[in-house]
């Protein structure tokens, strides 16, 4: 069989090489077009706080709207808190079922696209639709994922400049505002936490609940350690720059074990990927000639 054989009814090699033709030059412009666009991503961000405020002040007038939803939390981690959020959430949760489904449908028992057995076409359709409704969630958690590493790797540093901006003598409110505005164009996801939490801090009226938010916000060990002693200091009134010198430190230090612990798996890691794609190989290149001379001659005998 060659390559035409795989291709659907009335779909030659020359159309095919026509659409990956158009494909190319369509992936180029796009890729041409993400290079020379220029983003400003701190605006952006600021005005996502800016929102963020305005419906904090709107939920204080009502304690009912309070309540959030397990999706509105998920949406939350992974960094979308737009209004429109959720709203584009359930409707790709919804959707996507029916046009996996229907894609599916058409594409093997319209188009035909591949030959596929009778009996195991339903089970594809089917595998499609739970596909398409489980889609969804996968990237809001990969997106929520990849978020708290990078909040993890930026949190020593933040921890750092609150710490300086403690002992300048400025409140907790105006640090974390201030560490907010410094570090967004380096770390802009702790930077949206942090502002955030000043936010919430500014305008609900019980400050533990505003600093419990951002652990729902972010639900990582080292937060929850940052709030616990956070919410101690509001408290007791203990100091609060040694008490984040300390946090600092634990943190780097936890860090630093992971980057170790992630280096001494290393090893275990890469020894299936030798034995299956460099061990062969090597034995080829080794022993191949010997194996080929000595077939030879004994076809010589």
């Amino acid at each position: 069989m060659n390559f035409a054989d795989y291709l659907p009814a009335a779909f030659g090699p020359d159309d095919f090489a026509v659409l990956m033709a158009a494909f190319g030059a369509l992936s180029a412009m796009v890729v041409v077009w993400r290079a020379l666009l220029v983003r400003d991503p701190s605006a952006r961000r600021i005005r996502a706080v800016a929102g963020e405020r305005a419906a904090l002040r709107a939920k204080r007038l009502d304690p009912v709207a309070a309540d959030r939803r397990t999706a509105e939390f998920r949406l939350a981690r992974a960094g979308w808190r737009s209004r429109d959020a959720m709203v584009a959430y359930l409707f790709f949760r919804l959707s996507l079922p029916f046009a996996f489904g229907v894609l599916a449908v058409s594409a093997i028992y319209l188009l035909e696209v591949y030959p596929v057995k009778p009996a195991f076409r339903p089970a594809i359709c089917f595998t499609a639709v739970i596909f398409g409704y489980l889609l969804p969630g996968l990237i809001v958690k990969n997106q929520g994922d990849k978020r708290e590493q990078a909040l993890r790797k930026a949190l020593p540093d933040g921890l750092d400049l609150l710490v300086i901006c403690a002992e300048a003598g400025l409140s907790l409110d105006a640090a974390l505002a201030r560490v907010a505005r410094e570090i967004a164009p380096s770390t802009p996801e702790l930077a949206e936490e942090i502002a955030l939490t000043a936010a919430e801090l500014s305008f609900l009226p019980d400050r533990r609940k505003a600093l419990q938010n951002l652990t729902l916000r972010a639900p990582m060990p080292e937060v929850s350690g940052l709030v616990n002693t956070l919410i101690q200091t509001e408290r007791y009134g203990t100091p609060l720059t040694r008490s984040l010198r300390v946090l600092a430190a634990e943190f780097r230090n936890e860090r630093l074990m992971r980057a170790e612990a992630k280096a001494a798996r290393l090893p275990a890691t890469l020894t299936l990927p030798l034995i299956l794609f460099i061990l062969p190989p090597l034995f080829i290149v080794l022993i191949g000639p010997a194996i080929i001379q000595a077939i030879d001659a004994f076809a010589k005998m």
